[in-house]
C-alpha cells in the first residue's frame, strides 16, 4: 500500500478564521485557503490542508481572518485627486458649481490614470480587490486595473452634454463599442453602460442602452433617486418619478445597478424585487451631501440584492469599504428604527458577494468557494483593539479599520503583503498627488 503523493498548490493561506461569505453568517476556526493558477482549490482544516497539499508558498496567519475582497460596487476613482476640493455642500451646488468646473480644467488620459492608480493603491491597503468604476475615459482606466492586477468593471458614460471624452451623443456611443470590444473577454476587467442620470440623459439614449446591453450582455450602471429634488424634477419635466420613467424605456430589469435609491415607495421597492434590481448603498456620500437615506432594511426584506459604495472621494473622501459597511450598518437600523436589522452577517455580505453579484461577477469573486478566483484579504485581529474576539463577524463590521488589513491577493497574486503594497511605490504615488494639488490649483485658480 503506498502512501498518496500531495497535491501541488501554488499558495496555502492559514488563518485562525476564515470568513467564507457562503454559506451565510460562518467563520470557520483554524482554517486554511489553497490556491492553484489563481482559482480556490479548497477550504480546509489546517491539519487536513497540510497533510493533502505540497504548496510553493505558504503564508500563515493565525490571529488573522482571512475573507472575500471586498467589492466597491460603485465608486469615480480618478476623483481622489479631488479630495477635499469642495466639501459641504448640497449635490447640485457642489456638481454643479465646483466639481464640473474643475473637471472641465483638469480631465484628460493623464489625470484619470492618475486618479486611478492612486484609488487603487488606496484600495489594496483597505482590502477591496474589485471595484464597479463609472467615469470618464474609460479605455484609459481599463488599461491602468489592468496593468495592476486590479479587477474592475468599468463603465462605458454616456451623458447629454459634451466632455472631454465625447462630444455628441453619437461619439459616446462609438466610443463605448470601442472600449467594450478591446476589453471583451478579459480575465480582470469588463464594461458597463453607465448614463449618468436620468436628469442628465435623455430618453433616446437610455432607449439605445437598452437594446445595446441586451445585445452585448452588460449591465447598466447609474446614479438613480438620488435626492427628492431629482424625483420632484422628473415629475415636473416627464409626469413621472425617475423609475416610472426608466420602466417605461424598459430598464428596470436584472442588468440594472441603481446606486444611491434614498427615494423610494414601498412599490418601488417590490418592483425592484420582482425585476432582480441591485441597489448599491452609498451611506457616507448621501450623509454628507445631505440626498437622503436607503431603505437598506426594506430593500433587503423585500428580496433585493444590497451592494455596497463608497461613491467617489470627492463626495466622501475615502474608499474605506470597512467604514463604508459599518455606516452602512448602522445606518440602516436608525432609518428602520430596528437595531437587529441588517446585522453583521447580511452587512458583510453586502460589501463582497452582493456586489459581486450587483455587478454581475459573482460567478468568480464575493465568497471564498473552490473554483472561484482567489480574491481575498486578511484582516489582523491580534491588536487590543479587537480583544476579546467573541464574534468574528461582528469583529470585522463593527470594530476593524482598514488599517488592520495586512494582506491582499487578487487571483492568487499578493498585491499587500504584510502591510506593503507589491509592485506600487508609494512615495512616488503621494509626491504624484501632492503634483496634481498644485496643478489643480493652478489650472482652475484656486487652493484645493
Amino acid at each position: 500500500m503506498t502512501d498518496t503523493a500531495p497535491e501541488a498548490v501554488d499558495l496555502l493561506i492559514e488563518a485562525g478564521h476564515v470568513v467564507p461569505i457562503e454559506p451565510h453568517g460562518v467563520a470557520l476556526e483554524n482554517h486554511a485557503v489553497a490556491v492553484r493558477d489563481g482559482a480556490i482549490v479548497a477550504v480546509l482544516p489546517i491539519a487536513e490542508a497540510r497533510a493533502r497539499f505540497s504548496a510553493k508558498e505558504t503564508v500563515s496567519r493565525p490571529q488573522g481572518a482571512v475573507m472575500p475582497g471586498l467589492v466597491n460596487a460603485h465608486t469615480h476613482n480618478p476623483m481622489t485627486l479631488l479630495r477635499g476640493i469642495a466639501d459641504d455642500l448640497p449635490l447640485m451646488v457642489w456638481l454643479q458649481e465646483h466639481i464640473w468646473p474643475v473637471e472641465a480644467a483638469v480631465i484628460g488620459p493623464e489625470f484619470v490614470a492618475d486618479g486611478v492608480e492612486l484609488a487603487i493603491a488606496e484600495m489594496l491597503r483597505g482590502g477591496t480587490t474589485c471595484v464597479n468604476e463609472n467615469y470618464f475615459f474609460p479605455d484609459v482606466q481599463a488599461a491602468t486595473y489592468r496593468r495592476h492586477g486590479f479587477r474592475a468593471r468599468v463603465g462605458l458614460p454616456v451623458i447629454d452634454f459634451p466632455t472631454a471624452w465625447a462630444k455628441s451623443d453619437d461619439e459616446y456611443f462609438d466610443k463605448a463599442g470601442e472600449v467594450h470590444d478591446q476589453w471583451r473577454g478579459d480575465a480582470l476587467i469588463d464594461t458597463a453602460f453607465v448614463p449618468h442620470a436620468p436628469y442628465t440623459v435623455k430618453d433616446a439614449s437610455f432607449e439605445r442602452i437598452r437594446m445595446l446591453a441586451d445585445q452585448l450582455d452588460v449591465p447598466v450602471h447609474l446614479h438613480l433617486h438620488e435626492t427628492a429634488q431629482e424625483v420632484e424634477d422628473s415629475q415636473k419635466q416627464y409626469g413621472q418619478r425617475p423609475i416610472a420613467r426608466l420602466d417605461r424605456l424598459g430598464l428596470i430589469n436584472d442588468r440594472l445597478i441603481a446606486v444611491h435609491m434614498t427615494q423610494l415607495t414601498e412599490a418601488e421597492i417590490h418592483l425592484c424585487a420582482e425585476r432582480g434590481v441591485s441597489v448599491v448603498h452609498c451611506p457616507e456620500s448621501n450623509l454628507k451631501l445631505a440626498s437622503g437615506f436607503c431603505p437598506a432594511c426594506a430593500l433587503e426584506r423585500a428580496g433585493v440584492n444590497l451592494a455596497i459604495g463608497t461613491d467617489g472621494c470627492a463626495s466622501n473622501n475615502d474608499l474605506d469599504m470597512f467604514g463604508e459597511t459599518r455606516t452602512a450598518a448602522q445606518l440602516a437600523k436608525a432609518v428602520a428604527n430596528d437595531a437587529a436589522g441588517f446585522d453583521a452577517a447580511t452587512a458583510l455580505r453586502a460589501a463582497t458577494l452582493g456586489g459581486a453579484k450587483a455587478i454581475g461577477f459573482d460567478h468568480l469573486v464575493g465568497s471564498i468557494e473552490p473554483g472561484k478566483q482567489a480574491d481575498l484579504a486578511c484582516v489582523d485581529l491580534s491588536g487590543l483593539e479587537s480583544q476579546p474576539l467573541h464574534n468574528v463577524l461582528s469583529q470585522l463590521v463593527y470594530a476593524t479599520g482598514r488599517h488592520q488589513v495586512s494582506d491582499v491577493w487578487i487571483a492568487g497574486k499578493a498585491r499587500l503583503a504584510s502591510r506593503t503594497l507589491v509592485d506600487m511605490d508609494e512615495d512616488a504615488l503621494i509626491s504624484n498627488a501632492r503634483q496634481w494639488r498644485e496643478r489643480i490649483a493652478t489650472l482652475h485658480g484656486r487652493t484645493p
